[in-house]
């Protein structure tokens, strides 16, 4: 049902944007970035989307403030 990612990588982002639509947390949160209760990321602030991995492998999406 439309799930996926929205926005990618190095994209400038505003607050209350949709970065990924999911079913479980395939993607988890990082600074800047909220889950909503259907494991919806979206931006909390401006800045421009980050992904990477984390602790145990998991991938993780944030919003920083300067492009990367």
């Amino acid at each position: 049902k439309r799930l996926g990612i929205k926005l990618f990588d190095g994209q400038e982002v505003f607050g209350g944007e949709i970065i990924v639509r999911q079913r479980g947390t395939r993607v988890h949160p990082g600074n800047l970035v909220g889950i909503g209760s259907d494991d919806t990321l979206y931006a909390r602030g401006k800045g421009f989307i980050k992904f990477h991995y984390g602790h145990k492998g998991r991938k993780f999406v944030s919003v920083n403030s300067e492009r990367v």
